[in-house]
C-alpha cells in the first residue's frame, strides 16, 4: 500500500473503532436506563398485587397504560413462560424482566421486546450514521491526505529528476516554510546544493586531471623524443666526429636535467597534498628575503635591486613565522627567478619583507611589462606559461607551498605597471620580555 492509502486506512480504522465504542457505550447506557424504568414498574405492580389481585381485564389495562410494557405476566410461578428462581432483585430470563415472588406472592414479569426493539432501532440509526460518516470522511480524507502529502510528492518528483541527471532541480518550498514539510524541503535543497557543488567539483577535478595528464605527457614527450632522436642518430652513425658526439651528449645531458627537474617538481606537488611533509620551526622571513636580494645581485649584476619593507615603505622589518625554511626559500627563489626570466634585462626588482597586521609579508616586485587580467588569473595554474620556456610549474609550486603553510599568495599587476607577488603567512606572536 502507498503511504497515502496506509494513512487513510489507519485513520478510518481508528474512526470506526471510536464510533463503535462510543455507540456501544451509549446504547448500553440507554438499555440500562430502560431496564431500570421497567424495574420501577415491576416493583409498583408487585405492591399492587399484594394489596389486591389483578384480574385479566386489569392486566390488559395496565399493559396499555404502562410505558415499555408490551406484555405483562402476573401470576403463580408454575405457569410462567420463563424460569423462576430466587434472587435479590429483578433479573432477565427468556426475554422477560422478572421480579421473584416475595412471601409466596405472585410473580411479576414484563417482556423486554419493546426495549430490545428500541435498542435495535438505535443500533440501526447509529450504525447507518456511522457508516455514512465513515464513507464521507473517507472521501474527504483521501483528498486531505493527498493535499497534505503533496510536498512529499514534489520531493519524489525532484528525486526522480535528479536521478535522471538533472542536478539543477530543486524542491519547491511551501508557503509556510516553518512547517515540517517546509523545513524538510529547505534541508533537502541545501543537501542538493551541496551535492551539485560536489559533482561540479568532481567534474572540474576530473577535467583538471585530464588536462594535467595531457600536459605532463606533453612535457615528458619533448625531452624524451629529443634524447631518443640523439641516440638513434648516434646508432645510425650520424655523429662521425668527436665534436659531434660531445655536442650531442651535451644536448642529452640538458634534456635529462630538464626531465629530472620536471620529475622533482611533480613529486613535490604530489607530496604537498600529504600531511607531515613540512618541517615547521620558528624563523624570520627577513633572512630569506636578504638571501634572495643577494641572489638577484649574483644572477644579474646589471639589474637594480632594493630591499624594503612591505609595499616599498621603509626599511625591511622582522617577519616571524612558523615555517619550513628550505621550502620558503624555494618560494622566494621561484618568485625571484620568475621576475628575472619574464622582464627585460636591467628591469628593477624590489624585495619587501615585514609584517602587516597579524600576517608576515614577503614580496617580490618588478617594473616589467605586467600581465593582463586574463593571464594573471592563470599564472598559478600548472603548466601555464606566459612566455615559452620552462615547465610552467614554478608558480604552482609557490602557491601550493604557501597554502601548506596556511598562507596565501596574491598577485598585483596590470599591463605596463609591473607585477608584485605578495606572500602572506600567519605571523608568530612576538615574545614579551620578562619584567
Amino acid at each position: 500500500m502507498s503511504l497515502r492509502a496506509r494513512l487513510l486506512a489507519i485513520c478510518l480504522v481508528l474512526l470506526t473503532a471510536g464510533l463503535l465504542i462510543s455507540d456501544t457505550v451509549a446504547i448500553g447506557y440507554l438499555r440500562r436506563h430502560l431496564v431500570e424504568r421497567i424495574d420501577t414498574q415491576l416493583r409498583l405492580l408487585a405492591d399492587v398485587s399484594r394489596v389486591a389481585p389483578v384480574p385479566d381485564a386489569g392486566r390488559q389495562v395496565l399493559t396499555e397504560r404502562l410505558d415499555l410494557v408490551p406484555e405483562l405476566y402476573l401470576g403463580p410461578p408454575a405457569g410462567a413462560p420463563f424460569e423462576v428462581r430466587a434472587a435479590d432483585g429483578p433479573y432477565e430470563s427468556a426475554g422477560w424482566r422478572v421480579l421473584p415472588p416475595e412471601d409466596g406472592g405472585a410473580v411479576v414479569a414484563i417482556r423486554l421486546s419493546e426495549v430490545d426493539a428500541i435498542v435495535r432501532r438505535m443500533w440501526a440509526v447509529t450504525g447507518g450514521t456511522a457508516a455514512t460518516l465513515v464513507a464521507v470522511l473517507a472521501v474527504a480524507g483521501w483528498f486531505a491526505v493527498r493535499a497534505g502529502l503533496r510536498p512529499l510528492r514534489r520531493i519524489e518528483v525532484t528525486a526522480a529528476a535528479i536521478a535522471g541527471g538533472d542536478l539543477t532541480h530543486r524542491v519547491p518550498v511551501p508557503a509556510r516554510p516553518r512547517t515540517e514539510a517546509g523545513r524538510l524541503a529547505a534541508s533537502l535543497n541545501v543537501m542538493l546544493e551541496q551535492l551539485a557543488a560536489a559533482f561540479t567539483a568532481r567534474e572540474r577535478s576530473a577535467e583538471r586531471m585530464r588536462a594535467f595528464l595531457g600536459d605532463v605527457s606533453h612535457e615528458l614527450r619533448t625531452p624524451l623524443f629529443a634524447i631518443r632522436g640523439f641516440t638513434e642518430l648516434y646508432r645510425m652513425g650520424g655523429l662521425p666526429s668527436r665534436a659531434d658526439v660531445d655536442r650531442t651528449m651535451a644536448h642529452i645531458a640538458r634534456e635529462s636535467g630538464r626531465l629530472a627537474a620536471l620529475a622533482e617538481d611533480l613529486l613535490l606537488l604530489a607530496r604537498l597534498e600529504e600531511p607531515g611533509v613540512l618541517h615547521l620551526s620558528p624563523m624570520d622571513l627577513r633572512t630569506v628575503a636578504a638571501d634572495a636580494y643577494l641572489d638577484v645581485r649574483a644572477l644579474d649584476v646589471t639589474r637594480p635591486v632594493t630591499l624594503t619593507g612591505p609595499g616599498g615603505e621603509g626599511p625591511p622589518g622582522s617577519a616571524p613565522v612558523a615555517g619550513d625554511e628550505a621550502r620558503l626559500r624555494q618560494v622566494v627563489t621561484n618568485l625571484v627567478g620568475n621576475a628575472i626570466a619574464h622582464t627585460p634585462a636591467g628591469t628593477p626588482v624590489r624585495i619587501g619583507v615585514g609584517t602587516c597586521g597579524d600576517e608576515a609579508v614577503v614580496e617580490v616586485a618588478d617594473a616589467g611589462p605586467g600581465l593582463t587580467p586574463e593571464r594573471a588569473a592563470r599564472v598559478f595554474d600548472r603548466f601555464y606559461r606566459v612566455t615559452p620556456g620552462g615547465a610552467g610549474l614554478g608558480l604552482s609550486i609557490v602557491r601550493e607551498l604557501v597554502t601548506a603553510h596556511r598562507g596565501r599568495v596574491d598577485l598585483i599587476t596590470a599591463p605596463a605597471h609591473g607585477a608584485t607577488f605578495r606572500v602572506l603567512l600567519p605571523r608568530l606572536p612576538t615574545p614579551t620580555a620578562p619584567s
